[in-house]
């Protein structure tokens, strides 16, 4: 029988080569050839498969469908990030930038997961058995559940998860750019390498029902080291985020089969290891100084999940040529995009000032409905007039100086009532989306930026 080979494949046109060049000589791209396992062909087609295996097209409406059993994880914020706990086959992969947290979060859910009856395997790649071994007495782990394997051969590796079925919970690996298959000349962690590596994964998960986990780095742009086509092999990616100054973690679902995506789940980062926080919006306002000049609460929307979060903006006059515009926690298109509707519209000089602004607790604010919240911190530290404390800010800011109508309005005034919020200020068209107010919080409507602006900022 012939033995499978491997050739240097253009991902731009499919030609491959013998040897690894730096520019396809059919296409021209460069930087476009990754080492590929050739299968051995018969006559100059694919070898036929067995009958046994052979699948044939049917009707949609005849396909049998039916929910899977997820196994429980008893940690709340894990498992709602998944969708409601872990699907039996699924491939997951967890990214993050170094020493975020990425292996202590996957020894405590392995701890979790695992029974002496069903352990877990750890595959660790990167870390010697007594490296691991001291960080779970760290955390204060029990062993007994957890099987460690310090292996790097995609081979051995599936050979030792074989020999523990039917009798094997999950299997973690850590991380997915130290596997290297034999059949492949390149280095672990090449594009070739972790393709290979996580299409193998992929198939003995789905074989056996065994769900995978996989731990990705992280790039200096923030991407998952390797090939993109990583996080489509995947079922599951989740982002594991957090500033290293602060405590606080955010596990962030970009992609779910099972579930929805955009889910968050807080963590806190402490002694005994990631520690879930199931009212995360009360810890974010928990320093919060009240009337000071500068600060708005937005009302942000993560997947399902409400989250008040302090805005916060200092405007001081430039000492240089060009002024500063600075953004911590606000995607900076949108600061720019704010200030200039502020000046063209509300009037406010803001061409010669330092603007800078942030979101206290290191979190990330990505949809447009914290608009209007930048704008009112920005305006309250231009007049030095300070917002009410029990007031929400909740609105798109467009480029004509309207106020725009954001999604699930009901749900973020629920959650602001619940912190004891007892105004928010929401955009004017409510008839479309026929809100279910909750009890003890006021709704102050809007068209613009000038009306929302005079609602929030407390006179002298």
């Amino acid at each position: 029988m012939a033995k499978a080979e491997t050739r240097w494949v253009c991902q731009q046109c499919n030609w491959s080569f013998a040897r690894p060049l730096g520019r396809c000589p059919h296409c021209g791209a460069w930087d476009s050839l990754v080492e590929t396992v050739i299968e051995p062909e018969e006559g100059g087609i694919s070898a036929p498969r067995a009958s046994g295996l052979r699948t044939h097209p049917e009707p949609l409406s005849a396909v049998e469908t039916q929910d899977a059993q997820r196994i429980p994880i008893a940690l709340g914020e894990f498992a709602r990030v998944l969708g409601g706990g872990l699907v039996p086959g699924s491939l997951v992969l967890i990214g993050g930038e170094p020493g975020i947290g990425k292996s202590t979060l996957l020894l405590q859910v392995a701890a979790l997961l695992g029974t002496p009856a069903l352990p877990v395997l750890y595959i660790s790649g990167e870390e010697s058995p007594r490296q691991v071994k001291m960080r779970a007495e760290r955390l204060g782990l029990p062993g007994e559940a957890i099987h460690l394997l310090p292996e790097t051969e995609l081979g051995a590796v599936l050979s030792e998860a074989e020999a523990l079925l039917p009798h094997l919970r999950a299997v973690i690996v850590d991380s997915v750019q130290t596997m290297q298959a034999e059949e492949l000349s390149s280095p672990p962690g090449s594009v070739s390498q972790v393709r290979e590596c996580a299409t193998r994964f992929q198939r003995w998960a789905k074989r056996t029902g065994v769900p995978v986990f996989l731990v990705g780095h992280v790039t200096k742009e923030g991407a998952l080291a390797g090939p993109k086509v990583l996080e489509h092999i995947v079922d599951t990616v989740l982002y594991l985020e957090g500033d290293r100054f602060h405590t606080y973690r955010l596990l962030r679902s970009v992609k779910n089969r099972f579930g929805a995506t955009s889910e968050v789940g807080v963590f806190e980062m402490r002694d005994e290891g990631l520690t879930e926080v199931p009212d995360p919006s009360e810890i974010f306002l928990a320093e919060r100084a009240v009337n000071v000049p500068g600060s708005a609460i937005a009302v942000t929307m993560e997947g399902a999940r409400p989250l008040l979060v302090e805005v916060q903006a200092l405007v001081s006059q430039s000492s240089f040529g060009n002024p500063r515009r600075t953004s911590n926690g606000i995607d900076f298109n949108r600061l720019l995009l704010v200030i200039a509707v502020l000046s063209r519209r509300v009037g406010l000089r803001l061409g010669d000032q330092d603007v800078f602004a942030n979101v206290i607790g290191g979190l990330q604010i990505e949809e447009p409905a914290a608009d209007l919240a930048l704008a009112a911190a920005l305006a309250s530290s231009v007049r030095d007039r300070p917002i009410a404390a029990d007031l929400a800010v909740i609105g798109e800011v467009g480029l004509s100086g309207e106020v725009r109508s954001v999604g699930q309005l009901d749900a973020r005034l629920r959650e602001a009532a619940h912190l004891g919020f007892r105004r928010a200020i929401v955009p004017r068209p409510l008839s479309r989306q026929k809100l279910k107010l909750p009890e003890g919080i006021e709704v102050i409507p809007v068209r613009s930026v000038g009306e929302a602006l005079e609602a929030a900022l407390v006179r002298g």
